[in-house]
């Protein structure tokens, strides 16, 4: 006969898996309840403030919408990612998309933009995008939302109106290096690529802003490999950042080589600066460095100070090179913009004297230049917001579109600043071709609403401090290169392609100078 005894560990595995089996009943119960509970205050929010369903939605054939897979494959390979996108996004002023049984949204309606970035800011937040830039950038102003993105805006913003202060020549040396070795690569004929010049000379005048030295301070090798740096970190970050929350299942080693490569050179600068303030006291370092020790007083953290330089330098270094490289991108295909604008700098900037704040706010055909090329290439093209909370945005519901929307908490929400700025209805039956002359009244900017229709460095709270930096830089440069180089034209044989043709990795050129001609 068997001993009772031995009965008992059969029974304590029933009863373990039936404890399991009550527990796991207990958590989908719950989670079912609370679906509920929130779906019928969802209900009642949108049925109290008259929103209807959004019901145009991004079109796809194949399963899980790979399709939409295969045309951003396609258009990354073809420099044209944004253009792609064009059919999907424009179908209506907010679409949504449905995938794997979550929703999301995107909209290119301006009074839905303004309510994320400005009217009800902080109803959103940065979600998975801090998960993606992480092991580039760390933790940063660009990666933060609520008190600790308060506390680094503080901080970053008390700079840049210290910078905002000053005189403009900090740049003379910048620009003067930019100027050479235009002149130096197209001396030896052949066709010579400006994007580099651009991102060098961005580089070399944010550097000297946050680290106190130029990047030209270190040898060229170095230099070279921390370009290719930059370049490999930034995609990867790109890629995880349509990964969403699976953004760290993209980890290959030779992104994570360049992310170290680029976090150990800006540690380089921030811990010189520190011995140096080590060595001479703090007082007589600020001089030197202000950006690196008025963040180290505030954080205490080397490591922390570094995250936060990266995230500024990334987005002076990016705005700048690319506001250049677009503007002179059309400036030569376009002659007769070009030659008015020559001429404005020609009449009210004497090239043997330092440039002014004033002089340059005295170039209203220049920002006019510089507007048009933000509204067809603006700073963030792309971006995207998730709910904090169950929210409206005031437009896009039911079938004539002019209905509140309700935004369920967790739901993720994207814009299009480049169709935002493409838009007929608010820039005309020619909003896709450069035409700087459409700023000049002043009506437009009135018309479609800075921050609203026209978002040239982000709006609202997070608008960029970094704005009035990245336009005296990008004004400064132009005028130089204008009174030193007076026959820009397009080469002979180089394709004029209408706006939205062009590769946006596009490659700027130009032929061998002889003293006078340079040609992109």
């Amino acid at each position: 006969m068997e001993a009772p005894g031995l009965c008992l560990p059969s029974i304590w595995r029933v009863e373990k898996w039936s404890v399991f089996a009550i527990i796991i009943l207990l958590v989908v119960s719950r989670f079912i309840v609370r679906r509920i509970k929130d779906q019928k205050l969802n209900d009642a929010i949108a049925e109290q403030n008259g929103c209807e369903p959004v019901l145009p939605k991004v079109p796809y054939r194949w399963p899980l919408g790979l399709d939409l897979v295969a045309v951003q494959y396609k258009a990354m390979r073809d420099g044209h990612c944004l253009e792609a996108l064009t059919d999907y996004i424009t179908v209506a002023g907010i679409i949504r998309l449905e995938l794997w049984g979550v929703t999301g949204y995107i909209t290119t309606d301006p009074e839905n933009i303004q309510t994320i970035l400005s009217t009800k800011f902080d109803d959103y937040g940065l979600g998975s995008r801090r998960i993606a830039s992480l092991p580039f950038l760390g933790e940063g102003i660009f990666g933060q939302d609520g008190s600790a993105w308060k506390r680094s805006r503080t901080l970053i913003k008390r700079q840049f109106m210290r910078v905002q202060k000053q005189s403009l020549k900090a740049f003379a040396p910048h620009v003067d290096g930019l100027v050479w070795a235009m002149r130096e690569a197209s001396s030896s004929g052949g066709v010579v690529d400006l994007q580099p010049l651009f991102l060098e000379f961005a580089l070399n005048t944010t550097t000297m802003l946050l680290f106190g030295e130029p990047h030209s301070s270190l040898p060229k090798t170095d230099r070279d490999a921390l370009r290719d740096g930059f370049g490999c970190a930034a995609l990867g970050v790109g890629i995880r950042v349509r990964l969403a929350d699976l953004a760290p299942l993209y980890s290959p080693a030779k992104f994570r080589r360049a992310c170290k490569l680029v976090r150990d050179w800006a540690s380089s600068f921030a811990n010189k600066a520190l011995r140096y303030k080590d060595e001479v006291g703090e007082e007589k370092a600020v001089e030197k460095y202000p950006f690196i020790i008025d963040l180290w007083k505030e954080m205490r953290d080397a490591d922390l100070v570094r995250d936060q330089l990266l995230h500024i330098l990334i987005a002076g270094r990016d705005s700048t090179a690319a506001l250049l490289s677009w503007t002179f991108f059309h400036l030569i295909r376009n002659p007769d913009v070009l030659a008015r604008l020559r001429q404005e700098v020609l009449a009210r900037v004497p090239d043997d004297i330092d440039i002014s704040r004033d002089q340059i706010q005295g170039l209203p055909f220049l920002r006019c230049c510089l507007n048009e090329t933000l509204r067809l290439y603006p700073q963030l093209a792309l971006n995207f917001r998730f709910a904090n909370k169950t929210t409206i945005l005031p437009r896009g519901g039911g079938p004539d579109g002019r209905s509140p929307v309700l935004i369920p908490k967790g739901s993720g929400v994207g814009w299009s600043t480049y169709h935002l700025h493409r838009l007929e209805s608010l820039y005309g039956p020619d909003s896709r071709v450069y035409r700087p002359q459409r700023w000049e009244s002043g009506e437009l900017i009135k018309k479609v609403g800075l921050g609203a229709g026209f978002v040239d460095f982000n709006a609202g709270p997070r608008v960029c401090l970094g704005k009035d930096f990245a336009l005296m830089q990008a004004s400064y440069a132009i005028i130089r290169i204008l009174q030193t180089f007076p026959n820009l034209r397009l080469p002979p044989g180089m394709p004029n392609e209408p706006v939205g043709a062009e590769a946006q990795s596009f490659t700027i050129v130009l032929s061998p100078l002889n003293g006078v001609d340079i040609l992109l």
